[in-house]
């Protein structure tokens, strides 16, 4: 549970007001990296012995697990009965971003949750966006989901986003003023301090790139192509036939141009499985789930500079992650490139204009 000792140290710097971005701890010298306000939240795991901090992350994790299944059976509108609801949660535990969000003491689920209750929540709810600004304020990496609301045309939602995530940063920049600028003006651009953006690890673009072209700092050859990922992946999140389908494309295409995306960070692949399961797709369901429990970046030799020189038939083990979701945001933009989906509001089934969804898959 390695990040979880640098959480507890975050914690434990804004009780005795230490340099929140001055220390590293772990044998890997692992520092602070995320935004003041996530620091604040970390504080009662300053208060607990390490034994029992632990056990209680483990559980508390598992925990959400299961409610990250349950929202993401909300978000294909198939609601779990309890014994299915504890069976998928089981299962779910193999799947290797989740594991290793166990292993490490993560908060991914954590925001995971944030992000998909809120983005489920029923149109017109209170506060809705509420919870996706806060979780944005933890991890920044949520803020995409902003750019997806105002491309769908729900700026109410967007805007209620924006003024929570404004508020952790006022919250953070009152109660750690110095921490606060440091990280604004300074640390958020130091992406070299989350650590080795080339390495196995990392499933972003940038870290497929880089291995690709042997290129520690590939520069313009991953700039232009997450550019272009970006511009894609959140034009067709936005004309998507389904909400599910927008909420899903737009936090693969976030997890696809973010300079690090670690493997724990794929904890989407629990929503996009039972989506899939929910619709009938079930051979690409098993493909995904054999994708996501097959751990194939960590078969290929990855010590030391070893990542950058993999040969060509090892890239696509070291890179399993964003090929799988470059290869599900180009077949969803042909898919409905070929049969423009008209969604019915009463229904909320689908109609093309010349065949059925159904046929149009096929």
């Amino acid at each position: 549970m390695a990040d979880l000792l640098v959480y507890r140290a975050e914690g434990a710097a804004v009780l005795h007001g230490a340099d929140l971005y001055g220390f590293t701890v772990t044998e890997w010298r692992l520092p602070a990296t995320y935004p003041p306000f996530a620091a604040i939240l970390f504080v009662p795991a300053a208060w607990l012995p390490l034994p029992a901090l632990k056990a209680a992350v483990l559980a508390g994790n598992t925990l959400l697990l299961a409610v990250l299944v349950a929202l993401s059976a909300r978000l294909a509108a198939r609601p779990l009965a309890p014994a299915p609801l504890c069976a998928a949660t089981g299962l779910a535990l193999w799947l290797e971003p989740v594991f290793q969000t166990l292993l490490f003491g993560q908060i991914n689920l954590a925001v995971a949750c944030l992000t998909l209750w809120d983005l489920t929540r029923p149109p017109g709810a209170r506060a809705k966006g509420l919870a996706l600004g806060i979780a944005a304020g933890v991890k920044l990496t949520p803020a995409v989901f902003v750019a997806y609301l105002l491309l769908r045309g729900r700026t109410r939602e967007a805007a209620t986003a924006v003024a929570a995530f404004a508020g952790t940063v006022a919250l953070g920049a009152a109660l750690l003023p110095s921490a606060s600028a440091d990280f604004w003006t300074r640390r958020l651009y130091e992406t070299g301090r989350v650590g080795k953006a080339w390495i196995v690890d990392n499933q972003s673009l940038r870290g497929l790139v880089a291995r690709v072209l042997g290129d520690p700092e590939p520069g313009l050859g991953w700039a232009v192509p997450a550019a272009a990922v970006v511009v894609a992946g959140l034009t067709v999140a936005a004309r998507a036939r389904r909400d599910g389908h927008g909420v899903l494309l737009t936090a693969f295409t976030a997890l696809l141009i973010c300079p690090i995306s670690w493997t724990h960070h794929w904890v989407w692949c629990v929503p996009l499985l039972a989506v899939l399961l929910a619709e009938g797709r079930t051979r690409t369901a098993a493909l995904v789930a054999f994708v996501f429990t097959a751990r194939t970046m960590w078969l290929v030799p990855h010590e030391g500079a070893r990542d950058l020189q993999l040969p060509w038939w090892q890239q696509p083990l070291a890179a399993a992650y964003p090929l799988l979701a470059l290869g599900l945001l180009i077949s969803y933009d042909s898919m409905i490139s070929r049969c423009p989906i008209l969604p019915t509001e009463q229904t909320g089934t689908l109609t093309c204009p010349s065949r059925s969804f159904r046929s149009a898959r096929r």
